[in-house]
C-alpha cells in the first residue's frame, strides 16, 4: 500500500534563515524552547534538563543563545499580526534589574487591557516617556486619550507630542484608571522575578521583548484562523 507523500516544507524567509544560519539543532527543538522560556517560569536550566528526558542534548547557554538569536524575529512576526487597539491608552513605567541597577520599562495598555506597547529605558525622564510615546504611537496609532500617574515628565511628554498636531491628546492623571495598566505588570513581573535580574542592556530589551509578545498572546491580541486562539504553547 502507497503511503501518501509528506508534502515539502515551504522555504524559510530570507531574515529567519540568517538567523538560523548557524544554529545546528532542528528548528522544531529550537522553537518550543524559546516559546517555553518567555511563556513560563523556565530557566535555560529548567529547559536543557526537560529537552534531555525528551532525547535532546542541548547546553543552556546555547538555548541561551537561541533566545538572544530567535526572539527579535519571533516578535516581529507577531508585531505584524496583532489586532488594533482602543484609543484610550493607561501607561505606566515599572523597574527592572539589568546589571544591579533599576531600569525602567514604559508599557501601555487600552481601557480593555490589550497591551499598546513597550519599552525598556535607561532613565526616567521626559526624554524616555517622549520616545516610548512616539513609538507607540508609530505602531498603534494616535490615542484619543492618554490616562498617566502623577508623573510630571509623562504630562510633559505628552504635551510636547500635543503640540505638534491639530488635535492634542487629551491627559488624564488618575490613579484609580491606572489601576489596570498596574495590574498588567503583574504578569511580566512574574516572568522576570526567577531571572534574578538581566546581565546587560541589550539582552533585557531582547528577553522583554519576548515576554510581552508571549503576554499578547495570551491576551487574545493576535490574529488567528477562525475558530481557533493562539497559544503561547
Amino acid at each position: 500500500m502507497k503511503h501518501a507523500a509528506t508534502p515539502p516544507r515551504k522555504p524559510l524567509p530570507a531574515g529567519i534563515a540568517k538567523v538560523l544560519k548557524r544554529l545546528h539543532y532542528p528548528l522544531e527543538v529550537m522553537l518550543q524552547c524559546v516559546r517555553w522560556y518567555v511563556a513560563y517560569s523556565l530557566s535555560s536550566r529548567d529547559l536543557e534538563e526537560m529537552m534531555a528526558e525528551r532525547g535532546v542534548a542541548v547546553d543552556h547557554s546555547t538555548i541561551h543563545r537561541w533566545v538572544i538569536k530567535l526572539l527579535p524575529v519571533f516578535e516581529k512576526a507577531i508585531r505584524r499580526r496583532l489586532r488594533p487597539v482602543g484609543e484610550s491608552w493607561r501607561m505606566d513605567e515599572t523597574y527592572i534589574r539589568v546589571r544591579g541597577q533599576w531600569k525602567y520599562l514604559y508599557r501601555a495598555v487600552d481601557k480593555a487591557g490589550h497591551t499598546i506597547d513597550f519599552l525598556l529605558c535607561a532613565r526616567r525622564d521626559t526624554a524616555a516617556a517622549r520616545r516610548f510615546f512616539e513609538k507607540a504611537i508609530a505602531g498603534r496609532g494616535t490615542p484619543k486619550t492618554v490616562t498617566v500617574d502623577k508623573s510630571g515628565a509623562n504630562r510633559a511628554a505628552l504635551q510636547a507630542l500635543g503640540a505638534q498636531r491639530e488635535t492634542p491628546i487629551e491627559i488624564r492623571q488618575n490613579k484609580y484608571l491606572n489601576n489596570l495598566v498596574e495590574q498588567d505588570h503583574r504578569a511580566i513581573k512574574r516572568r522576570v522575578r526567577p531571572m534574578l535580574g538581566f546581565q546587560n542592556f541589550r539582552c533585557a530589551r531582547i528577553v522583554l521583548g519576548g515576554i510581552e509578545a508571549m503576554h499578547m498572546i495570551r491576551k487574545g491580541q493576535m490574529f488567528a484562523p477562525k475558530g481557533r486562539r493562539a497559544s503561547p504553547a
